[in-house]
């Protein structure tokens, strides 16, 4: 904050209040978290090799961090497919043993692709 100071039909220079400025963004919120003591040493030899004091090598993680969402109800449905997929190709390979391998040799690509196709999905960090 600047003041000007008038003295009769003169003007001073701003009288300078002194003290850091304000800061153009203001932080307001607070987090807390409980830390075990392994990850709190961890945590602070992190920020320490960083050279950055705790609440920086924090907002720095929170910018680079990468979290991958839970499977959602559809990506678990996919998972059960998955699941009883193999439990084909399981039955296939048993009747393979039995009945010889040219019998049965469509029916486990069309699960393989089956497979390959549901893994490809999931595996995909967009869904």
């Amino acid at each position: 904050m600047e003041t000007t100071i008038k003295t009769g039909t003169k003007t001073s220079k701003p009288k300078h209040k002194g003290g850091r400025p304000k800061a153009s963004i203001k932080r307001e919120s607070h987090a807390k978290i409980r830390l075990t003591a392994t990850e709190r040493i961890l945590y602070n030899g992190r920020a320490k090799d960083a050279g950055m004091n705790l609440s920086d090598f924090v907002r720095a993680a929170i910018k680079s961090a990468r979290v991958i969402a839970r499977l959602s109800v559809e990506d678990m449905k996919i998972m059960r497919m998955v699941t009883g997929l193999a439990n084909n190709l399981n039955q296939l390979t048993k009747l393979a043993h039995r009945d010889g391998l040219l019998s049965v040799a469509r029916k486990c690509s069309e699960v393989l692709n089956e497979i390959d196709q549901a893994l490809k999905y999931l595996n995909n960090d967009d869904r």
